[in-house]
């Protein structure tokens, strides 16, 4: 049975080792929404790196996830000084239980505040795909997938919640969101 890979992308205001409170807020909630969300039912997993401590995104060990890469449009930095970016990669059963995920509790509340840290960049900050069952998407792969949502809109290759597709491509939709449809998940 495929699987749901979800890459989420944003720019910060400021890098990610600023020791000011709203950056460190921004730190501290973060883990708190990936220890909720990796209980949530329906997930699968995450790309994470194998020793955080080593590096910036760009200079970790992805594992099966590959090279840790950025979209086109983010022209800051790249060291763990100046990196001021926040970026996932996860997999998960399903649209219902992402959506369930996303919007509800610690992550609808950091959702709640996404402007006091990340920038407006008029790029979209996520995309879905289908994969394989077994199959581990990279970070190569999300990016791609961004850019293509970004040019081109919802497609099966790459889509939204407000625009999903089931696995065979066919347009669905997530009861309560998205375009009307007469095929509800």
């Amino acid at each position: 049975m495929p699987h749901l890979a979800l890459y989420t992308f944003g720019v910060l205001k400021s890098p990610l080792a600023d020791p000011a409170p709203l950056t460190r807020e921004l730190r501290d909630s973060g883990e708190a929404v990936y220890r909720k969300i990796s209980r949530h039912p329906g997930y699968l997993a995450r790309a994470a790196a194998a020793d955080r401590s080593r590096g910036s995104h760009f200079d970790l060990d992805w594992g099966a996830w590959g090279a840790f890469a950025v979209p086109t449009w983010y022209d800051k930095g790249r060291t763990v000084e100046t990196a001021a970016l926040d970026a996932t990669l996860s997999l998960w059963t399903d649209l219902r239980p992402a959506f369930d995920a996303i919007y509800t509790g610690l992550h609808r509340e950091a959702l709640n505040r996404r402007y006091d840290w990340f920038e407006r960049t008029g790029h979209p900050s996520y995309v879905f795909w289908w994969v394989s069952d077994g199959a581990i998407p990279t970070w190569q792969d999300g990016v791609s997938r961004l850019e293509h949502l970004h040019d081109h809109g919802s497609a099966p290759h790459a889509f939204t919640f407000h625009h999903p597709f089931a696995p065979d491509g066919t347009p669905t939709r997530i009861k309560g969101i998205g375009p009307k449809s007469d095929q509800v998940r």
